[in-house]
């Protein structure tokens, strides 16, 4: 079996992490799977970067931008492929370009064209196992380019695709998706399966587990994704298209802190729900400057200081 794994900043912080992160990919090897491991920049080390340049000139050039905050990737990659070695799994590390990873020349939001698998297959046929930086590729003129932030999910799940992968696993610092963001409503509950069509709502909407472009790529190219946490063992969720009688009618909420925004997600989020959500928030206390129904969501924008209390209330419905 194929499996292409990711890991984000946060599983590779520091070298305990990264040590913890590659036991997982070796545990893997030792089922029998061959794999390709996408790699963030470890913590905050991007912000870091994004800070030095900045500090220079406040209006960096795009191009040198991704130049520069493209090799955190790249030095995940590289400590990632190390570290395999010292538990005993050959590896290799690839840039975004050395991966075949071809994107448009928009610096810093560049979208993947299309992907030359040739020299990960000949990695994987050789027995080894392919690191490649993620967030990253090249343009047409050979510059490196990166992704929107959150770009290494989307580099996992483009690559699962080309490469006829059987499952992608991203591994973060959560147990899985839950119905709501348990740091703000503790009694979210995590989900064993969420549709790809209300993951992509709640992508959209605010709800940073997953970047909406992996997910609108897993379902574009039937590609199965698997949350899993980097810290704690577990089944995680599953995010696939679901039959219609196993898709609850709602499946979580979120919140976009920059519109002021409040969402509630799932086949149910429609004209029908919006009353009775208008009736609960109005005997709150908290008017709604604006409705919106969209595909498999339903999005109101409230009062910045109530953008919490609403989320509870949306949240209730669940």
């Amino acid at each position: 079996m194929l499996l292409v794994q990711k890991f984000g900043g946060s599983s590779l912080a520091d070298l305990e992490r990264l040590r913890r992160s590659a036991e997982i990919v070796q545990s893997a090897r030792r089922e029998g799977h061959r794999l390709v491991v996408v790699v963030s920049a470890a913590g905050d080390s991007t912000d870091e970067l994004i800070d030095m340049a900045h500090a220079i000139d406040p209006a960096p050039p795009l191009r040198e931008m991704d130049a520069l905050v493209s090799t955190g990737e790249q030095r995940s990659a590289a400590l990632m492929a190390i570290q395999l070695g010292r538990l005993g799994i050959p590896a290799r590390s690839f840039s975004g370009w050395q991966a075949g990873i071809q994107t448009d020349d928009t610096h810093g939001g560049a979208r993947i064209l299309r992907i030359d698998p040739t020299r990960l297959e000949q990695t994987l046929d050789a027995g080894l196992t392919a690191v490649v930086a993620g967030f990253q590729g090249v343009t047409g003129e050979g510059d490196v380019s990166t992704l929107t932030r959150g770009g290494s999910d989307t580099t996992a799940v483009a690559l699962a695709a080309r490469l006829g992968a059987d499952r992608c696993e991203i591994y973060t610092d959560v147990d899985g998706v839950f119905t709501a963001d348990p740091r703000l409503i503790p009694e979210a509950r995590k989900l064993t399966q969420i549709d790809s069509r209300d993951m992509l709502a709640l992508a959209r909407a605010g709800s940073q587990v997953l970047h909406p472009d992996s997910v609108r790529i897993a379902m574009e190219q039937g590609v199965e994704l698997h949350l899993l946490s980097s810290f704690h063992p577990g089944p995680g969720t599953r995010v696939s298209y679901l039959p219609e009688k196993e898709r609850p009618a709602l499946a979580g909420v979120t919140r976009d802190l920059s519109k002021g925004s409040v969402t509630l997600a799932g086949r149910g989020a429609d004209a029908l729900r919006l009353a009775p959500v208008l009736k609960a928030l109005e005997e709150r206390g908290i008017p709604v400057r604006r409705a919106e129904i969209g595909e498999n969501a339903l999005t109101l924008t409230v009062k910045a200081g109530q953008i919490d209390e609403a989320l509870q209330i949306l949240h209730s419905f669940v």
